[in-house]
């Protein structure tokens, strides 16, 4: 059995490739189930609507034949007799209408005429083509054979009698091959019927049954089910198998491949459900049958996720609710009564409350019909009211793997809340197949793309900006670029570059990797504007959003605050941040704990090298710090490594600034700032309040070039040779070497100063650029406790962003 969609037969080069499918199938036997051509069955309706309505319908139809007439002109080589059957089709269905606008009350059994028009047409067209191109094929037209009548959980089969018309008319048909109507049926007296929206899927399970057929094949325009909606989710991937029970529940909840109730003939007979794709038809698509793939391991819990939208949150709420028998009844019986169908259903076991989901078009009725139903306990006191919450999604998981699976409720809560979604209401059956959740609208494509890669169903994905590509920048775009194939390969982490900005221009892109960023920063720019970017990540409705500061600017720290407030993640080498006013500091502490957003910075101190983290790990162990010493600029160690006299110091800076090891303004460095904010940054991760003023510092720059400009500074750079040749001659004398060394006691007390060292001291043979940190704490007292490695240069400290990125991922889901 093959059953084609709307979309498969959309025009005429679609019908012929069907045709071309169903020629060449190697399967003796079949029966091809066929949809109205895409977008017919909805015109028809509106024509019915208008006609009833008296509104005008007759341009709507002419051109639903002129459709038709094309389609049948472009499909046969001789299509004379099809238009003729065409015309005649459209006379008839013209008298029906004008009878319609007359009466202005149309019946059951003509509004089902014109519903189901579109299948009629469609499966003549594809018939014709099959037997203009040598195919032996009947065609059936539903009605004649497919007795339904309408229950409350849709369109009832009768089985016996519709298997008796069709043995009947297999004697007057005995082709192997047939094309059959799909969404139509007839009555018990032969009037005509439709199955409901989507119905031909149904009238393919009816028609395996009746024509007993081994597998059910459903041709639509995707590669099969999909784990999630790829016009939500782009890196949905096709499912290769789903048992009966994870397709109803798919359906159920959203998913558009395929119908609910086609899986009841299905079940009953343990038939064999293929979901594939008319384009792609060398895929082999999605199999629903009872196991569902049950003997494969590499189908984790979740198989898919699905959004089902425009509904509303209806709550009822009292402390006279509480042990009271009979509340859920009298609910669902004023809902029922008032024909609103209930989505998903929520209460706690207080009994305090309890919640439906509903469609949004009906949230004011059931309102309406609560506050009636309850109105003697509102009046007393009993119940406190009726809620109603409009623009909510429900998110519905489901697989069967995760029945008796511990965890799977906890990793998808974690995800939506690492995602910043809020849960308004949650349910879950018995079976444990399906965990259901309320959020807002506004929130639901964030958290499907969460759900879906929190179950590895697609990678951990993350919108990146990145400020500052310049030397430190530049080298982790660079990084990024070469390690992304590896990282959605191996970690399942795709990092999206979704802007570039330095101070005055900002660069959107979304970038994958397929474009280097330097080209990217050819494209016209946009000013600049940094509140701006946060909102620009966001509204990415990727699950989160990430920005790496790799400026020094003082400006993009003032927006740390409300970034992370708003649930961005940072991270960042600029140390104005960790460094700048205490009260921005707190504000940043604050923003973190209450945005839910993480605040990264080990390279703010040390470049790659785990100097933040080891205070932190000591502190977070119970260790109690008395001291820390340290070379804490790759710079400065570099400079005096290298100063023997033998090279001016002026020289040696220049050298310095062109191999990238400087800031911007290599006085940042010489002054000693540098590394005193390095100083407070490690005084204010050990508890203490310190600020930059507090911090004895001795500066290397002669007054007279302190206030210069920076251009001016470097041309004057010679006013440091003889004052440092002297330090450097005073201390030999003493068989000492010069290190520019940081201190912080436990109490607070902090100085930067240049030191002669004896030539024993640790920090007297460092290789070029290396930190070296000691920790003098409780536990390593006699014994300092080193962190030494390079710390200087665009490489190291962008790679120190680079982890500090990746701890992040890591924290969000990524497999690192």
């Amino acid at each position: 059995m093959h059953k084609f969609g709307g979309s498969s037969l959309a025009d005429a080069g679609r019908i012929r490739h069907v045709g071309e499918l169903m020629l060449a199938a190697d399967e003796p036997r079949h029966a091809v189930v066929v949809s109205a051509m895409h977008g017919v069955t909805d015109a028809f309706i509106a024509i019915g609507d208008a006609a009833a309505c008296g509104d005008d319908w007759q341009a709507a139809l002419a051109n639903l034949r002129q459709r038709h007439v094309e389609a049948a002109e472009a499909l046969l080589e001789d299509s004379h007799a099809t238009r003729q059957w065409l015309d005649q089709q459209f006379q008839e269905l013209d008298d029906v209408l004008r009878a319609i606008a007359l009466l202005r009350q149309p019946g059951h059994a003509a509004l089902a005429r014109i519903h189901g028009m579109g299948e009629i047409l469609s499966s003549h067209l594809l018939h014709a083509c099959l037997r203009e191109r040598g195919g032996d094929y009947a065609r059936l037209d539903a009605r004649e054979v497919l007795r339904v009548r309408h229950g409350e959980l849709g369109a009832i089969v009768d089985w016996d009698a519709s298997a008796a018309r069709l043995a009947e008319w297999r004697q007057a048909n005995p082709q192997l091959r047939v094309v059959v109507t799909g969404f139509i049926a007839s009555d018990a007296d032969g009037q005509p019927m439709v199955l409901g929206r989507n119905g031909s899927d149904f009238s393919a399970a009816i028609f395996a049954s009746l024509f007993d057929a081994d597998e059910v094949h459903i041709w639509t325009d995707v590669d099969g089910v999909l784990s999630a909606d790829p016009r939500l989710v782009p890196e949905a991937v096709s499912l290769p198998a789903l048992s009966y029970q994870e397709a109803c529940e798919l359906a159920y909840f959203g998913a558009k491949v395929i119908h609910p109730q086609t899986m009841t003939p299905a079940m009953a007979r343990g038939l064999p459900l293929l979901i594939r794709n008319t384009f792609n038809p060398g895929f082999a698509g999605t199999r629903i049958d009872a196991e569902g793939g049950a003997d494969s391991d590499a189908s984790g819990p979740v198989k898919g996720l699905t959004l089902n939208s425009a509904l509303a949150l209806v709550s009822l709420e009292g402390a006279g609710l509480i042990g009271v028998p009979g509340t859920a009844e009298r609910v669902f019986a004023a809902l029922h009564a008032a024909r609103i169908s209930v989505v998903m259903i929520s209460q706690g076991s207080s009994e305090h409350s309890i919640c439906t989901v509903v469609r949004e078009p009906d949230s004011a009725r059931a309102h309406a019909v609560l506050l009636d139903a309850f109105s003697r306990e509102l009046a007393s006191g009993q119940v406190q009211g009726v809620q109603v919450v409009d623009g909510i999604c429900v998110l519905a998981a489901v697989g069967d793997r995760m029945a008796g699976t511990p965890g799977v409720a906890a990793q998808l809560f974690g995800a939506l809340a690492r995602a910043r979604v809020n849960i308004r209401a949650i349910a879950q059956g018995a079976s444990e197949r399906n965990i259901s959740v309320a959020i807002a609208t506004s929130e639901a494509t964030r958290a499907l793309r969460a759900a879906h890669a929190a179950f590895w169903l697609s990678p951990q994905t993350i919108a990146l900006a990145v400020i500052g590509p310049g030397n430190v920048g530049a080298a982790l775009l660079d990084q990024l670029q070469a390690a992304l194939p590896r990282l959605r390969r191996d970690a399942n982490l795709d990092l999206r570059l979704r802007a570039l900005a330095t101070s005055s221009k900002t660069w959107h892109c979304e970038f994958r990797g397929s474009e280097e960023w330097r080209v990217r920063m050819q494209a016209e720019p946009v000013t600049t504007d940094l509140a701006a970017l946060g909102t620009h990540l966001l509204d990415t409705h990727m699950p989160h959003a990430v920005i790496v500061d790799c400026s020094a600017s003082n400006t993009v720290a003032e927006h740390y605050p409300a970034w992370l407030a708003a649930g961005i993640h940072v991270i960042t080498p600029n140390k104005q941040a960790g460094a700048g006013p205490l009260e921005r500091y707190s504000a940043i502490r604050e923003a973190r704990t209450h945005g839910g957003a993480r605040f990264r910075y080990e390279a703010t101190v040390g470049a790659g090298l785990p100097v933040i983290s080891t205070l932190r790990d000591l502190l977070d162990t119970g260790d109690e710090l008395i001291a820390i010493d340290g070379i804490l600029s790759g710079t400065l160690a570099w400079l005096f490594n290298k100063f023997d006299g033998s090279t001016p110091f002026s020289e040696l800076v220049r050298e310095a600034h062109a191999l990238g090891y400087t800031e911007p303004d290599p006085r940042d460095d010489l002054s000693g700032m540098d590394v005193a904010r390095k100083l407070v940054i490690l005084a204010r991760e050990a508890g203490l309040s310190l600020s930059l003023a507090d911090v004895q510092v001795q500066g290397l720059v002669p007054d007279t070039l302190r206030d210069a400009d920076r251009d001016a500074f470097m041309a004057g750079l010679a006013a440091l040779d003889a004052p440092m040749q002297a330090a450097l001659d005073a201390a030999r004398a003493k068989g000492c070497v010069l290190r520019y060394v940081a201190r912080l006691e436990a109490n607070g007390n902090a100085k930067v100063t240049l030191q002669e060292l004896p030539n024993d001291h640790a920090f007297a043979h460092l290789r070029l650029t290396d930190n070296c940190v000691q920790f003098t704490t409780h536990r390593y007292r006699d014994n300092p406790l080193v962190v030494q490695g390079p710390g200087a240069g665009p490489d190291v400290t962008a790679a120190g962003v680079f982890s500090d990125l990746l701890r992040l991922a890591s924290s969000l889901g990524a497999r690192l």
